[in-house]
């Protein structure tokens, strides 16, 4: 059962772990963005997490957020860290401050169109870890892409969820997507999760996306 008692020690045991990391990168504490991930936790949890002093929350669905937002009371800037269908775009503009997962061309011709003129803040997806059944831009297109996607989006970095693999294997996906980004010269940088957030950081990630170490496990 959540409890706010223990959402609040998470972030406290997160936010020790992120400053931690950032000391030895020699990085400052408010160069990562903690993104609180909540996906199939109630609204309570966003409650919670921003009582504990999250100003980020990300979910997974447009639906789940759509669901949520309604029942919380708390504010905070919405993250959508999962795979968007085309025809959620209008829905994904009105819901979300930020869609870190444009994963095409096409998705980003609908969301621009969805915006009618508004600027949205968006990160593209990249299959960093080159596996077919992820969704993500290509490692060889993200050039391209991104040169067009900027055209129509405000895009402000890059988003990757390499292969689950150790520590090490993992942090070579993760430098991987910095050089891709330092290329583009974006200033965003959204990889690492609860199991992997530290190296992440290390690493030059500049947002991070944690729940489980956060809310616990999922049911």
């Amino acid at each position: 059962m959540l409890d706010r008692d223990a959402v609040r020690a998470n972030v406290a045991a997160v936010e020790a772990k992120i400053a931690a990391a950032c000391a030895r990168a020699g990085r400052k504490r408010d160069e990562v963005t903690l993104v609180a991930v909540t996906k199939t936790f109630p609204a309570a949890a966003i409650d919670y997490a921003v009582a504990a002093g999250i100003t980020d929350v990300g979910e997974n669905r447009v639906q789940e957020a759509r669901d949520k937002q309604p029942e919380t009371t708390a504010k905070a800037r919405w993250h959508l860290i999962g795979h968007l269908q085309s025809n959620k775009a209008k829905d994904a503009v009105r819901l979300f401050d930020v869609i870190q997962t444009i994963d095409s061309l096409d998705l980003a011709e609908k969301l621009a169109k969805a915006a009618g003129g508004k600027r949205i803040e968006a990160l593209l997806q990249v299959n960093i870890g080159r596996e077919p059944q992820k969704s993500g831009i290509e490692v060889d297109d993200v050039v391209t892409v991104a040169q067009q996607v900027g055209s129509l989006l405000d895009l402000r970095g890059l988003m990757a969820i390499p292969p689950h693999g150790a520590p090490e294997e993992t942090r070579a996906y993760f430098r991987e997507l910095r050089k891709l980004r330092d290329e583009l010269a974006l200033p965003e940088l959204s990889m690492g999760m609860s199991e992997d957030y530290e190296t992440a950081i290390e690493e030059g990630a500049t947002i991070i996306r944690v729940g489980r170490a956060i809310f616990g496990e999922r049911g």
